[in-house]
């Protein structure tokens, strides 16, 4: 389940810049559920791309926006309350993450689900049932 972070160089702090994806990975596991599950722990993964401030937008003017975006197949997150508690707990993390100054309100995080089937490690494409089933006999 990849996660994305995209920010302004500078916007995160150096301690930011190293942790923020294992505290955004740590926030996911948790909200599905899954923690102590190695292979859902597995599966989450991601990269930080971290551009040069005036390359980054808002409104169509420059901004500090730091955007978060996690992808996932169909079943993760499957209800308006399980996204909206990632998407607080990730915006929490980029606060603590951040420079002193950083606006809450430039710190966006979006969801996007994998159709069933087009979502996949290793070449294998999972479907809900596979996923489910993989992490159950994880368990």
């Amino acid at each position: 389940m990849p996660i994305t972070v995209t920010a302004p160089r500078g916007v995160l702090t150096d301690l930011g810049e190293r942790e923020i994806l294992p505290q955004l990975t740590a926030a996911l596991i948790e909200v599905s559920g899954a923690t102590g599950n190695p292979f859902f722990t597995s599966i989450v993964g991601g990269t930080v791309h971290l551009l040069d401030p005036a390359d980054v937008y808002a409104g169509g003017g420059n901004r500090p926006v730091v955007m978060v975006e996690l992808k996932l197949p169909n079943i993760g997150l499957p209800d308006p309350d399980s996204r909206a508690a990632f998407i607080r707990a990730a915006t929490d993390i980029v606060d603590r993450l951040a420079i002193a100054g950083h606006d809450r309100a430039d710190t966006w995080v979006n969801i996007l689900n994998a159709p069933e089937g087009a979502w996949g490690i290793g070449g294998v494409a999972y479907t809900g049932d596979a996923l489910i089933a993989a992490v159950g006999a994880a368990m």
